[in-house]
């Protein structure tokens, strides 16, 4: 027999056993060395060879990551690893570094109980290591840590001991302040910070393959004295055999990440907002394997000869084939053609898969990312809500007009697979929009349109979102429809940051329960009286509703809310999305007859009245930004700082690390776009640089009337702005 199905009989016989079933990712900042380490742990599991562990990169499937040398898309592998004399399942998902693909690390975190975050011993925590432990740990994720590239410190930078340890010391420390920052107002969470006493901090090498941790050196009596020998004197195999870093890691999955039957009674509360009392909860909290179905989708992937392949976490039940199962916001039932395991790049298809296991699945036609599927209708699980949003659009077109039902078929599969691409198809012109995170994000999709499925493709200049808010209170506005039978006034004013992250980190939504989202609107500074009356939420803005018994309103305000959703959506400027809007509807006259008051009356009058009213706020336009961080050599460092001051950015902080400088600022997306060739050349290729989305700016008033002027020629709209529109 041979061992790789073995190893898939192994798994299947521990899938029954939830009590030694460990779900974990392994995630970090980019060139972190997870996919290096992933290897490892393969290789450790008797999945890979052990040489070509660390170049073999078996978790990143994908041609374009292999070129790239970047990870992609996160990827699943099953595993079984024996500690202390136990057989574990070890269910790992390998995600992405690069802030483009966050979306697919959140989507991991739903799936599995425990993190392994990945640092590296010279450069330290970055901004991405913290988005992906707030990623974490926002869904009751457990970190742990492992410190890579210790190998960098003894040999290249000559680090002693003494030196060493405080540069390690102050890596974990770092961590530890972000785990406590982000879990001091999380009551379910006990104290999750990580030492090295614990056991729940490890050191090594992906690339050489050795590792240690205290209970590790305990184990095989090595310390750090004998390792810097070693690796001095370039043992590295020799230091490999003796304490190999798989064992080193796998032991600490197996001893300290949550089993299922311990992490769902915690998970499923946060991530689910259903009747706990239910039969259906309880098999949830127990990890029933004969309760009734529950599985969440986390990620869709296409195989090309099964076509969709959902994969996910298992909570309730035991997939099998041909069962008929919901998905939750689309009608009728979809069959399940196979039930299967990720091998990394392999699905190995097994008889069933219970709960507490992370299962592929085909046949899910109308499931997405995000998707709850199950055997009894219920309440869906909570959305998986994604950090960042997309702030740079390119159009894509078919080079050839035979090509283009199959093109609109792959953008709509392209969003599918990744709802933090946004997709807008235009059949008439035969231009589409592809909305992303980043530069790199679109580039990837539209080489994948070309190569995957043979589509030659035109794509346009990246184009980046803007968006439009107001600075101040309005007045009440009086909004008249066009037979002038029907008056609504309407006033706006700004929202707090705070209402605005609560909607958008989705701790408040139309979705919850009346009671829920008033508490979570009252906690996040609204008053009470007016937490009381939320109408609606779209985006970023909130319609509140101050009128008092209007006849007919009750049957009108479907069109009243699409009117204003219009509004919004192409703000007054240059019909760029309108974001953080507080709307009171203060009265409204309606006409007896449901006939003069129909949508070609209601919407134009809501419309209008909100423009206005937005524009009697002084609604400015707001660019994205981003933070960048540059890593140079000292005699480079006034060319990167130049980089960053002559794309309209700013440099907030210079510091020396290690033997290079440190440099980091703020600057606009849209002046961000070449950036990559320009700081090659500008450093003589010796720069790293990452940048992370850091939200919405005001966009000075000098530029205001250009960038809103260049838009609006963009979009085929008239030239002169409206007349009331005096401030801009």
């Amino acid at each position: 027999m041979g061992r790789r199905k073995k190893i898939v009989q192994e798994c299947e016989r521990l899938m029954d056993e939830p009590e030694n079933i460990r779900n974990i990712a392994i995630a970090a900042h980019v060139d972190h060395g997870k996919t290096t380490l992933s290897d490892n742990l393969l290789a450790g599991a008797g999945m890979i060879s052990d040489e070509t562990a660390g170049e073999q990169l078996a978790m990143d499937t994908e041609e374009d990551e292999q070129e790239r040398g970047i990870t992609i898309d996160a990827a699943n592998v099953s595993m079984t690893h024996e500690y202390e004399g136990t057989n574990h399942l070890i269910n790992l998902i390998d995600t992405p570094g690069h802030v483009d693909f966050g979306g697919d690390v959140t989507r991991a975190m739903r799936a599995v109980d425990g993190a392994l975050v990945v640092v590296d011993a010279v450069e330290g925590a970055m901004p991405q290591t913290e988005t992906v432990l707030r990623q974490a740990l926002r869904e009751g994720v457990k970190p742990t840590l492992f410190i890579n590239k210790v190998d960098r410190l003894i040999s290249e930078l000559q680090e002693g001991p003494e030196e060493m340890q405080r540069r390690l010391v102050s890596v974990i420390n770092d961590v530890n302040e972000l785990i406590r920052g982000m879990t001091e107002e999380m009551d379910d969470i006990e104290d999750w910070t990580v030492s090295v006493e614990d056991g729940t901090v490890g050191f090594g090498s992906a690339l050489y393959k050795w590792g240690v941790s205290m209970p590790s050196m305990q184990r095989t009596g090595m310390d750090f004295g004998d390792i810097m020998d070693l690796e001095r004197s370039d043992k590295r195999q020799e230091l490999h055999e003796r304490t190999p870093l798989s064992d080193v890691v796998l032991d600490m999955v197996c001893e300290h990440f949550p089993n299922p039957v311990d992490a769902q009674p915690r998970r499923i509360p946060r991530i689910w907002r259903g009747d706990d009392d239910t039969e259906l909860a309880e098999g949830m909290r127990l990890v029933d394997e004969d309760g009734e179905v529950v599985f969440m989708v986390t990620d869709i992937g296409m195989d090309p000869h099964a076509g969709e392949i959902a994969s996910g976490r298992v909570f309730s039940g035991s997939l099998e084939k041909g069962q008929e199962l919901y998905v939750s916001g689309t009608a009728g039932k979809n069959r399940i053609q196979s039930v299967g395991i990720y091998m990394g790049g392999e699905r190995e298809e097994v008889e069933r898969v219970p709960a507490g296991n992370i299962a592929a699945v085909t046949g899910l036609k109308d499931a997405i990312a995000g998707s709850t599927v199950s055997s009894v209708e219920m309440t869906p699980f909570e959305s998986i809500e994604h950090i960042s949003e997309p702030v740079i659009t390119k159009s894509v077109e078919a080079k050839s007009m035979d090509d283009l039902p199959k093109l609109i078929e792959t953008l709509r599969q392209v969003s599918k697979e990744d709802p933090t691409i946004q997709i807008e198809i235009n059949e008439e012109t035969g231009e589409h929009l592809i909305s992303g995170q980043g530069e790199l994000h679109l580039e990837v999709i539209t080489q994948r349109i070309e190569k995957n499925q043979g589509i030659p493709v035109n794509t346009g200049e990246p184009i980046v979102v803007y968006r439009e808010q107001p600075q101040e209170p309005s007045d009440e506005i009086e909004g008249i429809s066009p037979n002038r039978h029907n008056r609504f006034y309407v006033s706006i004013e700004p929202m707090s940051d705070e209402l605005v992250e609560a909607i958008q980190l989705g701790e408040a939504s139309m979705d919850m329960p009346e009671q829920e989202r008033r508490e979570a609107l009252q906690n996040a500074g609204m008053e009470k009286d007016d937490s009381q009356e939320v109408e609606h939420i779209h985006g970023t803005n909130i319609l509140i509703d101050d009128t008092k018994g209007i006849q007919h309103l009750n049957e009108t305000m479907e069109l009243v809310i699409e009117g204003f959703e219009d509004a919004l959506n192409n703000g007054p400027l240059a019909n760029e999305p309108v974001q953080g809007t507080l709307i009171r509807l203060h009265d409204a006259r309606l006409h007896e007859d449901t006939i003069h008051r129909g949508p070609a009356q209601v919407i134009p009058a809501t419309r209008n009245a909100l423009h206005n009213a937005l524009i009697d706020g002084r609604i400015k336009m707001l660019e994205p930004m981003q933070d960048v961080r540059i890593d140079v050599p000292n005699d480079h460092m006034g060319a990167a700082s130049g980089e960053i001051q002559g794309r309209r950015g700013r440099v907030d902080d210079m510091y020396q690390e290690g033997d290079l400088m440190v440099v980091e600022g703020i600057a606009p997306v849209g002046e961000m776009i070449g950036f990559a060739s320009d700081i090659r050349s500008a450093t003589e290729g010796r720069a790293s640089w990452n940048t992370e989305n850091a939200g919405f700016e005001v966009m000075s008033d000098s530029l205001q009337r250009e960038k809103i002027m260049e838009i609006r020629e963009r979009k085929g709209m008239k030239l002169e702005l409206p007349e009331i529109i005096q401030y801009i």
